[in-house]
């Protein structure tokens, strides 16, 4: 089991993050007991071994890692992460669908160079399979971004707003894409 710092909100799921130094923070809700706490963590195991060890790479290399540095991606690869994808996504959409309270149209999932997720005019929604690399708090805020535009279509205060109701620690999302997306983005794929 690892230590980790757990830090209670009024946010509506559990998620867990490591920072550079490798310290581990559980986030969340008031409501949830330790043992279910403790048995989401024991579930992200592989995902918080695979960062642990990526941190202590990084931090006995005596060179700057860069996403040039990271494996690359194979066929097969994509193809598992969109597997699950669809597998995932469609669950998690429908979910925030029904809290946000809006409708949406057919969702596709792809590989993508530049974008995590898109809303149509006519609420179609698409996302990359590369989020399956992400935390699930990363994942939900995407989804919880698109599903806003269904509100509204553009960047504006209320659309800011509409996806701080449902995502209040959307900033920390926001900055944790603009610190670790490009990585994930930028694997050659072979």
């Amino acid at each position: 089991m690892y230590d980790y710092e757990l830090i209670r909100s009024r946010r509506r799921s559990i998620a867990i993050e490591i920072d550079r130094n490798g310290t581990i923070r559980v986030r969340a809700p008031y409501n949830v007991g330790n043992m279910r706490i403790r048995q989401f963590v024991e579930d992200k195991s592989a995902w918080i071994d695979k960062t642990l060890k990526r941190i202590e790479e990084r931090r006995s290399s005596d060179e700057v890692v860069s996403s040039d540095d990271l494996p690359a991606l194979t066929e097969t690869d994509i193809r598992t992460l969109t597997e699950e994808a669809v597998k995932v996504i469609p669950v998690r959409v429908a979910y925030w669908a029904g809290e946000i309270g809006v409708n949406y149209g057919r969702i596709t999932i792809r590989h993508q160079k530049s974008r995590w997720g898109s809303c149509s005019t006519k609420g179609n929604l698409n996302f990359n399979c590369l989020l399956m690399q992400a935390p699930t708090e990363i994942l939900d805020y995407v989804i919880i971004h698109e599903l806003c535009h269904r509100r509204h279509m553009n960047h504006s205060r209320e659309f800011w707003d509409e996806v701080g109701r449902f995502c209040p620690e959307y900033k920390m999302r926001r900055r944790w894409l603009r610190e670790n997306g490009e990585e994930l983005m930028t694997k050659e794929f072979i």
